[in-house]
């Protein structure tokens, strides 16, 4: 069966997608000026060696964007989805004492799910877990606000979060929500072991009964100026931290 393409645009995203050994890219549309660039910032690599590529004019690529007014920086690229590991058989799998997820709920902005992601990989989160009937999975804006992101990171898609919340449980897993309305600040918290760090969108923020699944719940402290963060910025800001906790690169 063949399978669906989509249209990724950006220097970042389209870069990470040529570097990606399990990508399958069916197609490049580039302005000359473009490729040039990237041969000459990539003089190792012959990223377009099993590439079908197509040359192109800005005003034929802005065309190719369509609506979404993306700005593409003279590339495109056509894939297709990489293959996908389920929750189930990444838990099962993976024998580290330290594993990290991000679990949005009710969080469909592509700009903001696509900055959550390069925010995840940046400080190795090991994967996000989302909605599956309300991910943008096909969004432009997604991949490039996700500057290549896309291509480091495992992203499961279920059909319940609450659901999925209650098997990581089964599975040793403590789920923290973050929520500006909480008592404890997350810096009070060790971090140690399995952790699923839960999030909701600016507007709705989480379900009760999403709450009602969760061990604790923690704010990040702020100036009484600003009301809240933007997710990605508190997502950013919770990633570094962990990850520093964790001793892992930094």
């Amino acid at each position: 069966m063949k399978k669906t393409t989509f249209l990724i645009v950006g220097k970042h995203a389209v870069l990470g997608a040529l570097k990606n050994p399990f990508r399958k890219i069916v197609r490049v549309f580039l302005t000359e000026d473009a490729q040039k660039k990237i041969n000459r910032e990539n003089q190792s690599l012959n990223l377009f060696k099993s590439v079908s590529v197509f040359f192109k004019s800005k005003r034929e690529l802005d065309n190719l964007c369509g609506k979404d007014e993306t700005a593409h920086q003279g590339l495109v690229a056509e894939v297709e989805h990489l293959e996908e590991v389920t929750l189930k058989e990444f838990i099962l799998d993976n024998k580290n004492k330290n594993i990290n997820l991000i679990a949005l709920e009710e969080v469909s902005d592509p700009r903001n799910i696509g900055s959550i992601i390069r925010s995840a990989v940046a400080f190795e989160i090991d994967g996000i877990i989302v909605k599956a009937r309300s991910f943008p999975s096909k969004s432009k804006l997604l991949y490039k606000s996700a500057s290549g992101g896309v291509e480091h990171i495992k992203i499961f898609k279920v059909s319940n979060i609450n659901t999925t919340l209650k098997f990581l449980k089964t599975k040793d897993f403590w789920v923290s929500a973050f929520d500006s309305q909480a008592k404890k600040n997350f810096t009070e918290n060790d971090w140690k072991g399995r952790n699923v760090l839960l999030f909701g969108s600016e507007g709705f923020g989480l379900k009760k009964k999403t709450l009602a699944s969760v061990d604790f719940k923690f704010k990040i402290l702020t100036s009484d100026k600003v009301e809240s963060l933007n997710i990605s910025n508190s997502v950013a800001i919770v990633s570094h931290f962990i990850n520093i906790k964790q001793i892992k690169k930094f």
